[in-house]
């Protein structure tokens, strides 16, 4: 019997997890064996982990189980983290998988691959600052924000209890957030919109008004891939809810009991979060002799094949593309795995039947930013309109809420990514509002 064509995809963040979506529905399992590596045993779309951390949303309504997505379409998954890749061999390396307790459940393995696709995102940069990896909070999964959220909910806890002892005490609930982008910004207000609800939930004498939350940006603005006027909006807006923004302010020191700038300001905070930037995961450096950038990502051409070898892609943040017509690079953005996703698949088909490869075309259709219940931001680019239209309020929230129905679809399929849609509406009514536990 003739061997199968083996297409590994490493990662299942949105775009690996599109692609084999595509590729098992394309190829099935008789003639192709479809793999999908990944350390996590579910899914959840990462620019909804601000909200999992803040307990506005219940990851376990929401996550996509690898196995049963598998099943339905027609695609292996196999459980491990990478540890390399042997190109010689046409192989990739798993490292052991550890129980909880460390104990080794499956050793060391080797699989085969005729095709390989690196998807394995990126995680939080902390450009070398003195105790950031140690006193931080990174929200790069949902380990990470599922540890936020139980730390938040004890320091509530703490402080209502101090409160009920002493209702003249002035205990509050320090955060500090580093970094002015989506995913601070984002964070930052849906704090604001959890700790409102508490009060409905046993903690009667908490409520907004006990968040004492620090924005720290080292740039002149945030939100800098925002229009100035809308970025403005959104501090204003924060400012508005209680947040402090600071702009203009380098981080110098994270410490367990605060932040210190460079200016020698100390930010006193119970728990800290960086949020201010993402690189490539230290593994992929140099790995297998491929190119790598500063950043510890994939060097790829325009067909997302890697410079090193035709037979490896790269997408998503993993992924260093160039923009046709530009000198940058395409940015880490989950629009951007996306169409990468549709062009990978596109690729490996026509290498697969000896067809020519097409270019990766980036197309930035812009940029939005929710803050939770308050407000939306943002603007509409490219070939939505021709040119930059800047958007905020209801027409602003019904198009980032649509983003993730879009993420919904292309993983599911229109049928079911419509009933998941039908489903999260009435679980929006049914279910509790903050997820405590």
């Amino acid at each position: 019997m003739s061997k199968k064509t083996q297409i590994v995809v490493v990662g299942g963040g949105a775009g690996g997890l599109e692609l084999v979506r595509k590729l098992g529905d394309k190829f099935g399992r008789e003639r192709f064996d479809i793999i999908l590596v990944e350390p996590h045993r579910t899914h959840i779309w990462k620019p909804l982990l601000h909200e999992v951390a803040a307990g506005s949303l219940d990851a376990n309504l929401d996550e996509v189980g690898y196995r049963s997505h598998g099943h339905r379409w027609r695609y292996r998954f196999f459980m491990g983290r990478l540890e390399t890749i042997d190109r010689a061999a046409g192989q990739v390396v798993i490292a052991p998988l550890l129980d909880e307790d460390g104990v080794e459940i499956i050793g060391r393995q080797r699989v085969r691959y005729d095709y390989l696709v690196m998807a394995v995102g990126s995680v939080t940069n902390s450009y070398g600052t003195p105790g950031a990896d140690k006193n931080c909070i990174f929200l790069d999964d949902r380990g990470d924000a599922d540890r936020f959220r139980m730390k938040l909910l004890n320091q509530c806890l703490r402080v209502s209890r101090q409160m009920i002892a002493d209702p003249a005490s002035d205990a509050r609930v320090r955060i500090a957030i580093v970094g002015g982008g989506a995913t601070g910004v984002e964070l930052a207000a849906e704090l604001y919109n959890a700790a409102a609800g508490l009060r409905h939930y046993g903690l009667e004498v908490f409520d907004e008004s006990r968040l004492e939350i620090t924005l720290i940006e080292a740039g002149p603005r945030i939100l800098p891939a925002l229009p100035e006027k809308l970025a403005e909006a959104a501090r204003e807006e924060l400012e508005t809810l209680g947040v402090r923004v600071l702009t203009n302010a380098r981080v110098a020191e994270v410490t367990e009991t605060g932040v210190v700038t460079a200016t020698g300001e100390t930010i006193a905070a119970d728990l800290r979060v960086w949020a201010a930037g993402v690189k490539g995961a230290d593994f992929l450096r140099d790995i297998a002799g491929l190119e790598t950038n500063a950043a510890n990502q994939l060097v790829v051409r325009q067909t997302l094949q890697t410079t090193r070898d035709d037979r490896i892609f790269a997408l998503g943040d993993c992924a260093s593309c160039p923009q046709e017509g530009s000198d940058r690079r395409v940015p880490p953005r989950a629009q951007a795995a996306h169409q990468m996703a549709d062009t990978a698949f596109a690729n490996l088909c026509a290498m697969i039947e000896g067809r020519a490869l097409k270019p990766f075309i980036y197309r930035d259709f812009g940029s939005l930013v929710s803050l939770s219940t308050y407000s939306t931001v943002g603007s509409l680019m490219g070939g939505l309109i021709g040119g930059k239209l800047a958007i905020e309020g209801r027409l602003a929230r019904f198009v980032y809420v649509s983003l993730y129905q879009m993420h919904l679809m292309a993983i599911h399929g229109w049928l079911r990514g419509l009933a998941l849609i039908v489903v999260g509406h009435v679980n929006s009514v049914i279910r509790p509002r903050l997820k405590l536990h």
